[in-house]
C-alpha cells in the first residue's frame, strides 16, 4: 500500500519551503532572469535559515544539498533526509529552480560529498559550498570518457584538464572534480576530488550565457598542475576494474532524484498557473467527466496532470529507497528520465495552452519553459537514463549494451 500523502513530520518543512518560494523566490524570479551572473543577495538569509535547520538536526534542508544515506533503518520503514530534501526541493522549485541552485552550501557537490566522503572528510568540508565538475569539452553524457587526469605525487594528486558547465562554479567554495587515475584502466580509475577555490592552477575561464536557470552561474574551469591533498580524494584510492566506477557513480543515486524533484517542482508551478489562466478564460477541467467529453484544452490539462503525478511518485520512490538503505540506481534513473521529460513537456504544453499569455512576460510560464529544459539534460541526459534503465532491467553491462 502506497501512502500518497506527505508524511506528517515533514508538513512544517514543506510549508516553510513553499512560503520561502512564494516570498523570496517568486518575487525575485524575473529580476535575476534578466540580471544573469548577478549574485542574489536575497538568498543569504534563507541559506542561514537552512543551515540552522541542519544544525538543529531536523533531518535535512529543503534545498538541494547532499544527504547522508542511512545505514540502518532499525528493521522498520523510515522517511528521512532524502525524502525531506526531495519534498523541500519540489516546493522551492515551484518558486524558481535557478534561485534554488544559487543557494549557498546547497550545491550538487555537497550531495557528492555526502554520498561518498568518510567521516573525517564530512567534518572537514562541513559548511563548504561545493559545486560538481564532471562534463568536459570531449566528454558529455558518457562520464566514463573523462580525460582530466590525476597523478599521485607524494602527498598530493596533480590534476590536469578542463571542466565545463559547472553549476555554481564561480560562487562555490570548492568544486568536486571527476578525474581518472589511469585512462588505460577504464571506468574503475575514475575518482572524485575536492578542489578548494584559490588552489594554484585552478582557473575560472568563463561564465556561460544560458537559455534558462540564469540566476545560477555556470562556469568553465581549466586545471593546470593543480595539487590537491591526497586526503581530498573521495572514496577509496584503489583502482578496482571489477567494480568499475560504482563509487563515484553512487553520487548520481543521490543527485538524480533531487534533479527529478526540481523538474517536478517546475512542472507543478506551470500546471497551477495554466489552470488559473484556463479557468479565467472559462475553461475548467472537470475530474468527474471523461476527457473526450470536455473541451480539448481541459482534456490536455488533465493528461498533463496525470503525467506529472507519475513523475512525482517515481521521485518519492527513489528518495524513499535511499532513506531505507535500498539500492536505487534503477529507480533514480527512472525518476530522472520521467521527471526530466515530463517537466519539459508540461511547461511547453502549458505555454501552448495559454497562448499569448504563456509566451509573454505577463506570467512566468515562458521562463519555466526555458528553465525546465536543463533538468532533462544535466545529471545525465534523457538518453543516458534510458540506457541505464535498459541495462538494469536486462542485466547487461555497459560493454554489452551501448
Amino acid at each position: 500500500m502506497i501512502n500518497l500523502e506527505v508524511p506528517k513530520k515533514f508538513a512544517a518543512l514543506v510549508n516553510q519551503a513553499r512560503q520561502s518560494a512564494a516570498e523570496v523566490f517568486r518575487p525575485n524570479s524575473r529580476k535575476y532572469d534578466h540580471a544573469e551572473h548577478s549574485y542574489p543577495q536575497e538568498l543569504d538569509l534563507l541559506a542561514a535559515l537552512l543551515d540552522g535547520l541542519n544544525d538543529a538536526g531536523q533531518g535535512a534542508s529543503g534545498g538541494a544539498g547532499g544527504v547522508r544515506r542511512s545505514k540502518d533503518t532499525g528493521g522498520g520503514v523510515r522517511n528521512g533526509g532524502n525524502m525531506s530534501t526531495a519534498l523541500g526541493t519540489i516546493e522551492l522549485c515551484w518558486g524558481d529552480v535557478g534561485l534554488l541552485l544559487s543557494l549557498p552550501r546547497q550545491g550538487l557537490g555537497n550531495a557528492a560529498i555526502a554520498s561518498v566522503a568518510n567521516d573525517e572528510q564530512l567534518k572537514r568540508f562541513a559548511g563548504k559550498w561545493a559545486a560538481m565538475a564532471i562534463t568536459e569539452p570531449d566528454c558529455g553524457s558518457d562520464s566514463a570518457a573523462i580525460r582530466t587526469t590525476a597523478e599521485l605525487d607524494g602527498d598530493h594528486y596533480v590534476l590536469n584538464g578542463t571542466k565545463i558547465f559547472v553549476t555554481s562554479g564561480e560562487r562555490a567554495d570548492a568544486v568536486v572534480v571527476w578525474a581518472t587515475l589511469d585512462r588505460s584502466k577504464g571506468r574503475g580509475a575514475i575518482k572524485s576530488f575536492v578542489v578548494e577555490k584559490g588552489t594554484p592552477g585552478f582557473e575560472l575561464v568563463r561564465l556561460e550565457h544560458k537559455l534558462g536557470i540564469r540566476a545560477s552561474d555556470t562556469a568553465e574551469f581549466r586545471l593546470e598542475n593543480v595539487r590537491v591533498p591526497r586526503e581530498n580524494l573521495l572514496g577509496s584510492p584503489e583502482i578496482n576494474t571489477e567494480q568499475g566506477f560504482a563509487g563515484v557513480m553512487q553520487t548520481f543515486d543521490n543527485t538524480r532524484p533531487l534533479v527529478a524533484a526540481m523538474a517536478v517542482g517546475v512542472a507543478k508551478a506551470a500546471l497551477e498557473e495554466a489552470r488559473e489562466l484556463l479557468v479565467e478564460s472559462g475553461i475548467e477541467p472537470d475530474y468527474d467527466r471523461p476527457p473526450h467529453r470536455q473541451p480539448a484544452a481541459a482534456a490536455t490539462f488533465l493528461g498533463l496532470e496525470a503525467d506529472w503525478e507519475a513523475a512525482y511518485l517515481l521521485t518519492l520512490q527513489a528518495a524513499w529507497m535511499a532513506d531505507n538503505s535500498k539500492p536505487n540506481s534503477l529507480q533514480a534513473s527512472m525518476a530522472k528520465a520521467k521527471a526530466g521529460r515530463t517537466g519539459t513537456d508540461v511547461a511547453l504544453r502549458c505555454v501552448e495552452l495559454c497562448g499569448t499569455l504563456g509566451y509573454s512576460e505577463h506570467s512566468l510560464l515562458e521562463k519555466w519553459a526555458r528553465d525546465a529544459k536543463i533538468l532533462d539534460i544535466f545529471e545525465g541526459t534523457q538518453q543516458i537514463q534510458q540506457l541505464v534503465i535498459a541495462r538494469r532491467l536486462l542485466g547487461k553491462s555497459s560493454k554489452e549494451l551501448r
